[in-house]
């Protein structure tokens, strides 16, 4: 669903590479992790599967289900599957959390071709979805994340994620400082998005995430390369050993 091919890109304002060569697969109905120390280019990467403009490619490409991405638009990126949940959502004061839903899951429907939902339909899904978050619909009236706790901007966009059915899903650190409860409700709501026909791509620094959502593969960032690749065995070697091996074996 996802490859990348010797991906180089660099900060757009002052020209700086963050990513250097880097090649990654992900197939569909695959949980991929992606760890690495602070500066490996993590963050980078999710931005640019999203398509945000501060970051330039300058050589390789990126294909999403055989097409690549590059000349997409993030809008057009979303309207074809593509959904990166943030580690730092932003706040959008004036738009009550539910008016944000409606268009984002009318916009999307218009670019496939399909009819508005009406709003008893609407309402029905998302408090379906909120259901099973935990989730108050009383939370659903405030601004977008004005005011939300962690663990709450991270549920908001897990509810985004259930409801606008993206195909690909890139997770930016979506357990930074959630306690304990929070982290398992998230983990909840990203396992029930399982599917043969969905990738999840899960950026993360630790293993108590991938203690709840267990990856098929684990990939180490370093330097804006993929240096080594492995099962969720990985995951656990790192948190027993940290990053200085695997850097080592590179030095």
């Amino acid at each position: 669903m996802l490859e990348i091919r010797n991906l180089h890109a660099r900060i757009a304002e002052d020209g700086t590479e963050i990513i250097r060569g880097l090649n990654l697969t992900v197939k569909a109905g695959e949980v991929a992790a992606i760890m690495g120390p602070n500066g490996s280019g993590k963050s980078t990467l999710s931005y640019i599967l999203a398509g945000k403009e501060d970051y330039e490619v300058t050589e390789g490409d990126i294909l999403y289900n055989g097409e690549s991405i590059l000349e997409m638009d993030p809008a057009e990126r979303a309207a074809a599957g593509i959904f990166l949940a943030f580690q730092y959502p932003m706040e959008i004061p004036g738009v009550a959390t539910m008016e944000f839903l409606k268009v984002a899951m009318n916009a999307q429907r218009k670019a496939r071709g399909e009819e508005e939902l009406k709003i008893p339909d609407l309402l029905k899904r998302v408090r379906g979805a909120a259901d099973s978050l935990g989730m108050d619909m009383n939370m659903l009236k405030r601004p977008l994340n004005v005011g939300f706790s962690g663990g709450e901007k991270k549920r908001a966009e897990i509810l985004q994620m259930k409801l606008l059915e993206p195909k690909l899903c890139v997770l930016d650190e979506t357990d930074s400082g959630l306690d304990i409860d929070a982290l398992k409700i998230v983990a909840d709501g990203v396992n029930t998005l399982r599917s043969p026909d969905r990738a999840i791509v899960v950026i993360t620094h630790y293993q108590r995430l991938l203690e709840y959502i267990v990856p098929d593969s684990v990939h180490v960032l370093y330097r804006g390369q993929v240096v080594r690749s492995g099962d969720k065995n990985l995951a656990l070697e790192l948190e027993k050993n940290g990053y200085a091996g695997v850097i080592g074996e590179m030095a």
